[in-house]
C-alpha cells in the first residue's frame, strides 16, 4: 500500500511518524515537488495541486481536516485535477466538536451574562451593574447543523436557551427549532441575539453575514464567527457595530489569514480576535480515523465522511 502524504503549514515529521507507526508494512512518503510516483491513497492539507495531479490510481484522497474549501478550489480551477470517481474524505471530529463546542458556548455566554460590556466598563473605571438575561428568552441561531453545528447547538440548549438551527436539508434535533430552505431564513433569523457560525463555505453561503442579516437580528445582537471569513462582509460587520445594531462579534476566521496588522477589525475593541484556533486539528485522532477508514476501503466498504464535490461539504 502506497501512502503519500502532503501538508502545509504544520510539522509533518509527527504525522509521518504516527503513520508509519499506525501502517508498518504501508509505503508512506511525503510528497514533494516533482514526486509524480503512483500512490494508493492521499493524504493531504492545503498542498499545492501537483499533489493529487496525474494519479488515476488513487483510491480514496483524504483531507486531514474538516474543511474541504481549498480542495474544492483546486478542483474548481483544474477540472481533471481528481478524476470524478475518487473519493474525497474529510476528518469527522477527531476531537474537533469538544473544541467548537467549547468556543461556541464560551462566546454565548460572554454576552449572554454581558461580560463584554462589563469588559468596557472596566476600560472606563465604570461600576454599573447591568440588568439579567432570562435564557427563555435569549435567542441563538446556530448556522450549520452538521456535526459541529449539531454538538453546539445541543449544548446551547442545555443552558435553557431558545435554539435554532439553519441548514440546508431539513435536521430534527432535541432542545433545537430547526429551519431549512431559503424559504425558511427570515424566520430563523429575526430577533435572534447571537449567531454562530458554523456553515460550510459554498458559493451559496458566503456572504450570508450581511448587513440585511445583520438588521433582522435583535437590536445588540453578536456575531460569533467560526467557520470561513468568506461568510462574512467585513464592512457590513462595522457598519453595524457602529450604528449600535450589533454590540460586537467574536470572530476566529478572516478574509485574509493571518489577519493584516492594519486591519480595522484590530482597533475595534468590540470585536474578539482569535487566530483560526476555534477546533483545530488533533493527530492522534485524526490519524486512527484515517487508518480506520482505510481499512474499510480496503475490505471493500465505504466510510462515512465523504464529501459531496458538487455541493461542497
Amino acid at each position: 500500500m502506497r501512502i503519500l502524504f502532503g501538508m502545509t503549514g504544520k510539522e509533518t515529521g509527527p504525522w509521518l511518524d504516527a503513520l508509519r507507526s499506525a501502517l508498518p508494512d504501508a509505503d508512506v512518503r511525503e510528497w514533494c515537488v516533482g514526486d509524480g510516483g503512483p500512490a494508493d491513497y492521499a493524504l493531504v492539507w492545503k498542498s499545492a495541486p501537483d499533489v493529487l495531479r496525474h494519479r488515476p490510481g488513487l483510491k480514496a484522497i483524504f483531507n486531514v481536516g474538516a474543511g474541504v474549501d481549498w480542495i474544492l478550489a483546486a478542483v474548481e480551477s483544474d477540472r481533471h485535477l481528481v478524476n470524478s470517481d475518487t473519493p474525497v474524505y474529510r476528518i469527522e471530529d477527531a476531537g474537533m466538536a469538544s473544541q467548537m463546542v467549547e468556543y461556541a458556548t464560551y462566546a454565548t455566554l460572554r454576552h449572554f451574562r454581558r461580560f463584554d460590556e462589563y469588559e468596557r466598563q472596566q476600560r472606563e473605571g465604570a461600576w454599573k451593574p447591568l440588568a439579567v438575561h432570562a435564557p427563555g428568552d435569549f435567542i441563538v441561531g446556530v448556522l450549520g447543523l452538521g456535526s459541529l453545528g449539531a454538538a453546539v447547538a445541543g449544548r446551547l440548549a442545555s443552558f435553557g436557551f431558545r435554539v435554532r438551527g439553519y441548514s440546508r436539508s431539513p435536521k430534527s434535533l432535541d432542545g433545537v427549532q430547526c429551519f431549512s430552505g431559503q424559504g425558511d431564513w427570515e424566520r430563523f433569523v429575526d430577533g435572534a441575539h447571537v449567531i454562530v457560525n458554523l456553515l460550510p463555505n459554498t458559493p451559496q453561503t458566503r456572504g450570508v453575514l450581511n448587513a440585511q442579516t445583520f438588521a433582522r437580528l435583535a437590536k445588540g445582537a453578536h456575531v460569533v464567527n467560526l467557520a470561513r471569513g468568506e461568510h462574512l462582509v467585513e464592512r457590513d460587520l462595522l457598519a453595524a457595530i457602529e450604528q449600535g445594531q450589533l454590540s460586537g462579534a467574536t470572530l476566529d476566521v478572516f478574509m485574509q489569514e493571518p489577519l493584516p496588522s492594519d486591519h480595522p477589525f484590530w482597533k475595534e475593541p468590540r470585536i474578539s480576535i482569535t487566530p483560526h484556533i476555534s477546533a483545530q486539528t488533533r493527530m492522534v485522532e485524526s490519524v486512527e480515523q484515517m487508518v480506520r477508514k482505510i481499512g474499510e476501503i480496503e475490505l471493500g466498504a465505504t466510510p462515512t465522511g465523504r464529501v459531496d464535490l458538487l455541493r461542497g461539504y
